[in-house]
């Protein structure tokens, strides 16, 4: 998919001039299903962190509950410390192994614990990254001040509390090339990255950035590679140039603190992909490695050893159905084309179908409310929290509506992609206008979505439970209601409304 390197730039921009300037869109507090969090503490989040050894470890306990919370920690191994007011865990492990530690969140309203396991070895990434990325809010409008705006709001709108961490910059951000390895530096709109780096991490969060192997980026700004050994830009599209930056690059970034690379390129070969992968494990820091985009799948194994994760599909945007251009793909094809891709999904490597498009979204200064229903917002998170993709927030988190906060601090939802098994839910049938995916967890229960492909509200009985291992008594959880069902024995009478999903929890009854 080589094409002129505005091209996707200029698209999206004018996307979001045809949806007009920024729109309140529907007031939709009326179709919310999560339930407040309560006064007393949960800790949310995986049950799993993988590290490195050597490695700068950083871990902040995320828990909802009325402030202040104490966190302390039983079992943590020597070389880390845990902050108690801030749950931050951080330090370094020396040397391999895996650590069972018991954590604990109180305050006022009560009291709660989790086990954790820290592992520490050779993978990173053991269960997907969850954040925000700059690119389908601001694109080419990206700055340093945009950027720390929206890492205070991750914090300040509590979703940092439900376990979102990431904040990554996306294209646009590069300057020229300077100092004795030639790396690339931050341009005007980013002056001082270790400073900004810094500030991210002072809130507990972590920070990613972008590059790509070509010598341009899509947007038109330098990228990792060049035709000269001084690295003078040239803007050259879909090109790879002579000289590769990529360990210069790569250091440049551990120094500045970045804990997340999204490569972006097509197609997505795999000796670039080795190259930027040593490259960064050289640098001593642990860097989640993400391709971009529109990954090959017969390179499914290779990006599986290399990386932590790869793209599917193409840009993703705010409609349903009915894409416009072969590189832009609305929220349904991408959901319901990911079955083949399973095999490679696990702890440390992960599917990804493209970022989250919910909220207040527009690809530069002029925003739009996205133009998915309500019932369309719950299929898109369903289904990206049972394909264990990686949940990167696209909107701007400084104008959450309460319909999309709800959608994004729903802790049973959430735990679906960040189970520690890792296994990507798959179609298990299609009754009439339902799609049935089912999703195995580390606990042995199982997530089942009931997708309503459909225009029209669905209700029915489905009788093939024995066909996922769940055909004797089973206790029911609806997970977005978070409300317990009557128990099921072989069937489940189900209501699904149009475009929209039944998300359940089967545990076997004891």
């Amino acid at each position: 998919m080589r094409r002129i390197n505005t091209l996707r730039l200029f698209a999206c921009l004018a996307l979001a001039s045809f949806a007009g300037l920024s729109s309140p869109g529907e007031d939709l507090s009326g179709k919310i299903l999560t339930p407040p969090a309560a006064a007393a503490p949960r800790i949310n989040g995986p049950s799993v962190f993988g590290a490195r050894p050597g490695s700068p470890f950083l871990y902040t306990v995320p828990a909802t509950g009325v402030r202040p919370v104490q966190f302390s920690a039983e079992g943590l191994p020597g070389g880390l410390v845990l902050d108690g007011a801030t749950g931050r865990i951080t330090g370094s492990l020396a040397a391999s192994g895996t650590y069972t530690v018991a954590l604990k969140a109180v305050n006022g309203q009560g009291a709660a614990t989790k086990d954790f396991r820290i592992v520490c070895g050779d993978r990173i990434a053991l269960t997907p990254p969850m954040g925000w990325n700059s690119w389908n809010c601001w694109a080419g409008a990206v700055d340093e001040g945009k950027v720390l705006r929206s890492a205070k709001a991750l914090v300040a709108s509590g979703l940092s509390e439900h376990g979102w961490t990431y904040v990554n910059i996306d294209d646009t951000w590069q300057g020229a090339r300077s100092g004795p390895s030639h790396a690339l530096e931050g341009n005007k709109k980013f002056p001082d990255m270790r400073g900004l780096v810094d500030e991210i991490h002072a809130m507990g969060l972590k920070a990613g950035i972008y590059s790509t192997p070509w010598e341009t980026s899509y947007a038109g700004y330098p990228g990792g590679s060049s035709e000269t050994e001084d690295g003078a830009f040239k803007k050259i599209g879909g090109k790879m140039g002579k000289i590769p930056h990529a360990t210069a690059d790569a250091q440049q970034w551990a120094a500045w603190g970045f804990d997340y690379l999204k490569y972006d390129w097509n197609p997505i070969d795999v000796d670039h992909v080795r190259e930027m992968s040593e490259a960064l494990r050289a640098t001593g820091r642990d860097i989640v490695f993400s391709l971009s985009n529109r990954a090959d799948f017969s390179k499914g194994a290779d990006y599986a050893q290399l990386a932590n994760c790869w793209r599917t599909t193409g840009d993703i945007y705010d409609k349903w159905e009915n894409g416009e251009a072969e590189w832009h793909y609305t929220v349904s094809e991408i959901a319901f084309s990911q079955d083949r891709w399973a095999p490679y999904a696990g702890p440390g490597h992960w599917n990804d179908p493209d970022m989250l498009v919910v909220g207040q979204v527009g690809w530069g200064a002029s925003h739009h409310s996205t133009y998915l229903t309500a019932d369309q917002q719950y299929t898109h998170i369903s289904m990206w929290s049972m394909l264990s993709a990686p949940l990167l927030i696209g909107c701007d988190l400084e104008k959450l509506d309460p319909f999309t906060l709800s959608l994004l601090s729903n802790d049973e939802v959430l735990a679906l992609d960040q189970d520690a098994l890792g296994r990507q839910a798959t179609r298990l049938a299609t009754d009439g206008p339902i799609d049935v995916f089912v999703k195995d967890l580390e606990d042995g229960s199982k997530a089942v979505g009931f997708f309503n492909r459909s225009g029209q509200n669905y209700s029915g009985r489905f009788n093939k439970l024995p066909a996922i291992g769940a055909g004797g008594k089973e206790q029911v959880r609806d997970l977005w209601r978070q409300k317990d069902l009557p128990a099921a024995n072989g069937f489940i009478d189900i209501s699904v409304p149009a475009d929209g999903v039944l998300l359940l929890r089967l545990t076997r009854a004891k």
